[in-house]
């Protein structure tokens, strides 16, 4: 890749007028992660050529990632209104619909509308960019319908020695419960402490939560899903997690409340709100909208296991790429 980059350099060097060649310049830059480069390249462009959609879409992709939200919505707007090659494009809309949600603008849902008959998004809730088409798809499920209620009778019957072991190590290392780092919070604090990542024990936090993990070995449903996460989440009081999907249709995302406050905590998934409680599990697909208030007196703790849908094949689960 950065040969292409210093070829597409050099290009650019040969041929200073030639817009496309720094456009395609520009995404070279992203691809290496290298968000600096890629904006000094678009501002480079816009500053000729004010109306270049494509360049606007990038450089308006790359003001929400700097979470620079307001500044961003009018360049991803423009450039997916100009309709020019490169612009059409599922992340775009993506980030357009979410900056405008977070500036209280519901013109989002126009956008998502759009997006879906794009093509890009399976419904206006359903906004995930990495799916295996033709998954059952719906925001809440039961156990049975999961197929999986082995593995929610042994979170439900063993709740009060999972919630045991996050609490000696929330007390002894709070440091293990790292801040959100997805930027999904508007306010609040909100911490998580990692078992499994992308269908693999997360470091040595196990040594932690011995009996915990020891439950989960069993179940390759959750261990196994490389498209998700198994993990402690703490959230303190005065915290609103924004509307979001995730990544994948592949997933469903069960929750198992351990401490929660008598009222103030709730979810939303689609226009579905429901509440925690203790010792109980709840699944949903979270490549739907959904959101999070936590407006209690005092912490709630929960653990989240993610499980590959249960649709998917076996073979699926074995050569779909982790994320």
């Amino acid at each position: 890749m950065r040969g292409s980059l210093a070829t597409l350099e050099r290009l650019v060097q040969l041929f200073p007028d030639d817009i496309s060649l720094k456009n395609d310049l520009g995404v070279a830059h992203l691809l290496l992660g290298d968000n600096k480069g890629a904006k000094k390249v678009y501002e480079e462009v816009l500053a000729v050529s004010p109306g270049n959609g494509f360049a606007k879409v990038h450089y308006g992709f790359i003001l929400k990632s700097e979470n620079k939200i307001a500044e961003s919505i009018p360049y991803l707007r423009e450039g997916l209104e100009s309709g020019e090659p490169g612009t059409d494009d599922g992340r775009f809309y993506f980030h357009l619909g979410d900056a405008l949600q977070r500036v209280g603008d519901n013109s989002a849902y126009d956008w998502y509308e759009l997006g879906h008959k794009r093509g890009h998004f399976a419904s206006v809730w359903q906004r995930s960019l990495y799916n295996v088409n033709g998954l059952k798809a719906q925001p809440w499920w039961t156990p049975k319908e999961t197929g999986y209620t082995d593995l929610v009778k042994t979170l439900e019957r063993n709740w009060k020695t999972i919630r045991d072991e996050a609490l000696a190590v929330m007390d002894h290392n709070t440091g293990l419960f790292i801040p959100e780092e997805e930027n999904l919070r508007e306010k609040g604090e909100w911490g998580q402490y990692t078992l499994w990542q992308q269908g693999r024990k997360a470091g040595n936090a196990c040594e932690g939560v011995p009996k915990t993990c020891s439950l989960l070995e069993r179940y390759p449903e959750a261990t196994g899903c490389k498209r998700g996460q198994i993990k402690f989440s703490v959230m303190q009081p005065g915290t609103h997690e924004w509307p979001h999907t995730g990544p994948t249709n592949c997933r469903l995302r069960m929750h198992l409340g351990l401490v929660i406050p008598k009222q103030g905590c709730k979810i939303r998934c689609t226009n579905q709100t429901r509440e925690w409680e203790e010792g109980k599990v709840l699944i949903f697909d979270d490549s739907f909208e959904h959101e999070v208030w936590q407006d209690a007196d005092s912490y709630r703790l929960i653990f989240i296991v993610d499980v590959w849908h249960p649709e998917l094949t076996q073979y699926q689960r074995q050569t779909l790429s982790p994320i």
